[in-house]
């Protein structure tokens, strides 16, 4: 049987987390059990990451939270809200999905984040960060508006707490004074030390049923006193919020309007169900600081946070990670190890990332040239224009974000950077399928959102030595560029030793052929190669084209090569609507060529599950054998049979 699995119908269960199907079962544990499941579910969760990959540390750090949660709270009708939601795997494991959490992050298997259509217990989509406190005010207000029961609480991190949507939704929340709860989960110490058990002492019992009713009635009897009573209670409110304000790092909070508890200890199963119980009638905004260790419980993620925060597979005993022997750099290693060479070459160079400096493979960087790197938190808008603001002053900013995260900056890209036409560069790192992490964080359309905006070059590398001199060419072209590379390994080709610059908007011919013209983008030029290699074997001649920019095109090489074949088959991973193909044929119709047969290969009108990259390669019809098939139907179409020499289109 497997371990991950509840025990089979008539045995004995073996551990408490196999008495549990939903929250319902989770409240009849007697509070003595529920530090034993804790332990359980820290078990389950190393076990199973050590064997997925997926983010260890930040769901380690939060079983006790969820745990009090669930016991004191009542989801799904009161809605619990993680921000971000990598730090569910417990509530996961809690809602009844502990027997399919062995197939997390896999093909067909429970999402690493919370899905709504996955359980009623998900409440909200979280894969991006910041937005939990917006989306529970609004469902809140609902509520509100329905005259319907029940509780919001939004469970947002420190991290996701640098973003300014979050004290958006903070100050609004104060204005509208609805019944919200945030959880403020801190385990980087960002907004305030641990200012001792004085504060948590004092949060948790100035809450208590007991005080809460003698404030009510203190308060009105303070209000009985003819024409000075409102005066009365406003001098003693802004008492408590003074003492209070003494022992606790809340005023920021108080001064939004919300009731501010804590810090409260985040791994104290007595504290937290104490603290909810308090609170969970309590009327208005409420926010609870809750202190917990990011990677609680497992020694290796503790020590390295960072490192545990989201990894692939590992040791469980030694937290050492399983990795295939290769000496093929990734991209995002190319990417950091080119910066620190054009940053020796180029003192104007500085390197901007949102909270990403290892993903974005920018350590080596902030370490060699640390005046020279920002780490803004996650920021996005704010990176942009910040970017923008180091442009106008004559620096050459090269802001490192993940496509998914980008479009979450879209109005600053177009606004602070491309229309006053700013040498800034884009590192669009994770663009095109990137996997496990699912719809959330595909990076499958920046194509569409970046290719029509004005004055901005779209480029994407065939491999990772092109990749380098496409940042060469970026940092020295005097307007905004974009540069998009995928995620993983590169293709394993030799580097040159010099850098060059790559003409703008110059396609790169890779093979010649009359009966197929294939325009292939990215990571999807080896995948079309492969397949005219396959054609080839079929009596088929394909021209395959490295296109390198999707803004601007290499019109002359397509048009000729085009009217040349006399069918085109475009390959990109990313949306079909508005991007490279798109291109294409806007291109073919503009200048006339509408007879000439043309098929997209490209990911549909859907939101890409997860899954390893190669599985959604195939079922899209991306890989090799997949462009091969696209291929062969187009060629059972005629040809158009006009023939154009080269140059006619200029």
């Amino acid at each position: 049987m497997n371990k991950h699995q509840g025990p089979p119908p008539g045995s004995s269960p073996r551990r408490l987390l196999d008495t549990i199907s939903s929250p319902r079962e989770l409240k009849k544990l007697s509070p003595d059990l529920l530090a034993p499941l804790a332990q359980e579910v820290r078990e389950v969760i190393i076990d199973t990451v050590s064997r997925t990959g997926g983010h260890l540390a930040p769901s380690l750090g939060t079983v006790e939270l969820t745990i009090a949660l669930h016991y004191v709270f009542d989801s799904p009708r009161d809605k619990i809200i993680w921000d971000v939601g990598h730090q569910a795997y417990t509530h996961k494991i809690l809602t009844g999905r502990l027997d399919r959490f062995h197939t997390l992050r896999q093909y067909g298997g429970l999402s690493g984040f919370p899905k709504r259509s996955e359980s009623p217990h998900d409440a909200f989509d979280t894969g991006h960060s910041s937005t939990s406190i917006s989306a529970g005010l609004g469902m809140a207000t609902a509520r509100c508006l329905k005259r319907e029961n029940g509780r919001v609480i939004a469970v947002i991190g420190d991290g996701s707490m640098t973003a300014g949507i979050a004290f958006e939704g903070l100050n609004n929340a104060g204005d509208l004074n609805k019944n919200l709860i945030v959880i403020l989960n801190d385990n980087g110490m960002s907004i305030a030390p641990n200012v001792g058990a004085m504060s948590s002492f004092l949060s948790r019992k100035l809450t208590g049923p007991t005080m809460v009713f003698l404030k009510k009635q203190v308060e009105a009897l303070l209000r009985a006193f003819p024409g000075i009573g409102g005066d009365l209670v406003a001098w003693a409110k802004r008492g408590e919020e003074s003492f209070k304000a003494f022992f606790t790092p809340g005023m920021l909070f108080e001064a939004l309007k919300f009731n501010y508890l804590g810090p409260v200890k985040g791994h104290r199963l007595d504290h937290l169900i104490e603290t909810f119980n308090n609170i969970k009638n309590l009327q208005g905004p409420i926010l609870v600081h809750v202190l917990t260790t990011k990677g609680k419980g497992y020694e290796p993620a503790e020590t390295d946070p960072t490192g545990f925060h989201g990894l692939g597979r590992f040791d469980p005993d030694t937290g050492v990670a399983k990795k295939s022997v290769s000496e093929i750099p990734s991209y995002t290693e190319v990417f950091g190890d080119t910066m620190v060479r054009l940053a020796r070459e180029n003192e104007k160079i500085v390197a901007i990332t949102a909270a990403m400096p290892d993903g974005t493979g920018l350590v080596d960087f902030r370490d060699q040239f640390r005046e020279r790197f920002f780490d803004v938190g996650i920021c996005e808008q704010h990176a942009v224009t910040f970017a923008a603001g180091l442009a106008v002053e004559g620096l050459r900013p090269v802001a490192a974000i993940y496509s998914t995260f980008l479009q979450r900056a879209y109005d600053q890209v177009l606004h602070d950077v491309c229309l006053q036409n700013l040498p800034v560069v884009f590192a669009l790192d994770r663009g095109g399928i990137v996997g496990d992490d699912g719809e959330t964080h595909q990076g499958l359309f920046d194509l569409s959102y970046l290719r029509h905006l004005p004055n901005l070059v779209v480029m994407a590398p065939k491999d990772e030595d092109e990749l380098r001199h496409m940042l060469y060419t970026a940092v020295n072209h005097p307007g905004p560029v974009a540069v998009r590379y995928p995620r993983g390994q590169g293709v394993g080709v030799d580097f040159a030793s010099t850098l060059h610059k790559i003409p703008i908007g110059k396609a790169e011919a890779l093979t010649e052929g009359e009966d197929l013209l294939i325009l292939a983008l990215g990571a999807s030029v080896q995948h079309s190669l492969n397949a005219a290699r396959e054609l080839e074997q079929r009596g088929f001649k394909a021209a395959v084209v490295n296109a390198r920019f999707i803004k601007p095109l290499d019109e002359q090489l397509i048009l000729t090569l085009a009217a040349k074949c006399g069918r085109v088959l475009t390959v990109e991973e990313n949306q079909a609507q508005g991007g490279f193909g798109g291109a294409v044929l806007e291109l073919l119709s503009d200048r006339g060529l509408t007879g000439i047969p043309v098929k997209r290969l490209a990911v549909p009108d859907v939101f890409m599950e997860h899954g390893k990259p190669d599985i959604l390669r195939k079922k899209y019809g991306l890989d090799g054998e997949g462009i091969l098939k696209g291929a062969l139907e187009l060629l059972e179409q005629p040809a158009q049979q006009k023939k154009v020499v080269w140059g006619s289109f200029k």
